[in-house]
């Protein structure tokens, strides 16, 4: 549980084009959402700092609005907004690369809305990885990636420490989803009602939905982390896991549990569903076919884990996905 005075800092990158209703309607839905952790006394749950970094004259990327000033700055969270113009020149994305890779290295979940997906995947940090955005872009997109598995039917696509989304105004959605992740579903439910916008994936989806931990601090646990959702934690063991920490095994499985609150074997499940509810929710894929997709050779040990994760067989959640959207 947060202390009552805690913060939790989500930053918004502020690029050359960044769509200012983007930026400024983020700050605001977070306001709303801070306001109203007060007014309904959930004080179990962190303050919400919003920070806007922007590229000064000496080309560093430095805050130009914080609304909790005074502590030093460690995003949680770093957005990259949507342009109202075009997909950014290869220039104005290499300005900001190395720039993201710390952010991600720190711990900092990257999200993207629109073509704001360009400046993560010129990062490399999609490579091999399924990502969404603007259906008039997916192409554009996929030639100038192909490393990137683009899934443009998505509207949102959640991948554990990296979160992509398709429409120019899909920022109120992705904000909602935030403030879910962060606040709980009673705020993120009353910071829509109090918007008046109707929730696109609120809590109406069966299941549980994996949020993986990574402001712990351990550097050698969260590269594991970026590598197995990066592979989709196939074809992983705690000999390897360890082996990517450079850590003994019996080290890494006790610092692994501590900063995640997961054994690894679990960690893997949860990538691995949380992979195969996407399919079964967004392609028309048999039960079988999943599974395999996801790296379980025997589907029926597949079937057991889904329904030890999500408590659902996976045709059930199936069912329910179909049912909620009609």
């Amino acid at each position: 549980m947060a202390k009552e005075n805690e913060t939790l800092e989500i930053g918004l990158l502020v690029y050359p084009g960044a769509q200012a209703a983007a930026v400024h309607g983020l700050t605001d839905l977070f306001a709303i959402a801070n306001r109203l952790r007060q007014d309904l006394g959930a004080l179990d749950r962190p303050v919400l700092r919003v920070s806007h970094w922007s590229e000064s004259d000496d080309q560093r990327v430095t805050v130009v609005f914080d609304s909790h000033p005074g502590a030093r700055h460690q995003p949680r969270v770093m957005v990259i907004p949507p342009s109202l113009t075009q997909a950014p020149s290869p220039e104005l994305l290499e300005r900001y690369r190395e720039h993201l890779h710390q952010w991600h290295r720190d711990g900092a979940l990257l999200v993207s809305v629109c073509v704001g997906v360009f400046f993560i995947a010129a990062s490399g940090l999609l490579d091999g990885r399924p990502a969404t955005t603007h259906w008039n872009f997916a192409q554009s997109l996929a030639e100038r990636f192909p490393a990137i598995k683009v899934e443009a039917n998505l509207p949102l696509l959640d991948d554990g420490d990296i979160i992509t989304s398709a429409g120019l105004m899909a920022w109120t959605e992705l904000g909602l989803k935030l403030v879910e992740r962060y606040l709980g579903e009673t705020l993120a439910a009353e910071t829509a009602r109090f918007l008046a916008v109707e929730r696109v994936s609120g809590g109406a989806r069966p299941g549980s939905v994996f949020s993986p931990r990574l402001d712990h601090g351990d550097e050698a646990v969260l590269k594991v982390q970026h590598w197995l959702q990066s592979s989709g934690a196939r074809d992983v063991n705690l000999k390897v896991m360890a082996d990517c920490a450079g850590l003994e095994s019996r080290t890494f499985l006790r610092r692994f549990r501590s900063a995640t609150g997961f054994k690894p074997t679990e960690y893997c499940q949860q990538v691995r569903v949380g992979r195969a509810c996407r399919m079964l929710e967004f392609t028309n894929r048999s039960i079988d076919q999943i599974a395999w997709g996801v790296g379980y050779q025997d589907p029926g040990a597949f079937r057991k884990v889904f329904h030890k994760v999500t408590g659902l067989a996976p045709s059930d959640y199936r069912r329910r996905v179909i049912d909620s959207i009609g």
